[in-house]
């Protein structure tokens, strides 16, 4: 079984730093993401009131929503809904080589125990009600899209893919083009607002189907954070696709 050391890959080191002259030497020491790094000064800071306070977490982007989110089950798992998605999902102690389209990361390491996550990215969401408002101007206010959806209980067959980037995870198809199919006479811009918030809520699920074929590791619950999360009706369509709850903090 490999082990892993939670330090530089050479290999990677070598392909990336080296044709720049830039030695290992050079690059930060890896540590974990809670511990007291050092303490500022207000000669340093130039701000009083920090001198003194120590620095004692580092957490970049991602993996710190989902520690915001308190996603510390394996299992548990969180997706920020902005102009893309960007999905997360935590397996424990266990590093999970993705044969599925997915990034295998560390989640974060907490004293000596470091815990893994497999992630996927979606090129857009809310970018895609934002083309609706102002590209197919069908909305002027992107909550418009909610009201307008809720109008129908379901698509009427009105499928929309926001491809407008190609496909990320876990297709990653740079090829692929937006498409709306399916539509009639009879349908009109209430089916294209809820096609639109479902599309989300689609690609949501085609990760987290891709983390559970990786990892066999059964989602618990989606905890979500972003923009997108203040539409009740996608919210509850996405708990639907997926079958767990979906938990949206009170404080965002």
């Amino acid at each position: 079984q490999q082990r892993h050391e939670v330090e530089w890959d050479q290999s990677l080191v070598d392909t990336v730093c080296s044709p720049h002259k830039v030695p290992l030497s050079t690059l930060p020491e890896i540590r974990s993401s809670s511990e007291v790094y050092a303490i500022c000064t207000k000669a340093g800071t130039g701000i009083q009131a920090l001198d003194g306070v120590p620095v004692a977490c580092i957490l970049g982007d991602q993996h710190a929503a989902l520690v915001g989110q308190a996603a510390f089950d394996s299992g548990e798992a969180k997706n920020t809904y902005g102009t893309g998605m960007f999905l997360m999902m935590n397996t424990g102690t266990k590093l999970v080589p993705s044969s599925h389209g997915l990034l295998t990361t560390i989640a974060y390491q907490l004293d000596d125990t470091v815990y893994y996550a497999l992630e996927g990215s979606v090129s857009h969401s809310g970018s895609t009600i934002q083309w609706l408002r102002d590209q197919l101007q069908i909305i002027s206010k992107a909550p418009e899209s909610e009201a307008l959806a809720a109008k129908h209980e379901h698509n009427d067959g009105l499928y929309f893919v926001p491809a407008f980037a190609g496909l990320f995870a876990p297709h990653w198809r740079s090829d692929a083009r937006a498409c709306i199919v399916g539509m009639t006479a009879s349908h009109d811009k209430g089916h294209v607002c809820r096609a639109a918030l479902e599309a989300a809520c689609y690609q949501c699920k085609e990760v987290f189907d891709a983390i559970f074929a990786d990892s066999k590791v059964q989602l618990k619950s989606l905890k979500v954070d972003g923009g997108g999360t203040n539409n009740k009706l996608m919210m509850q369509f996405q708990a639907d696709m997926i079958e767990v709850p979906v938990v949206k903090p009170k404080v965002m």
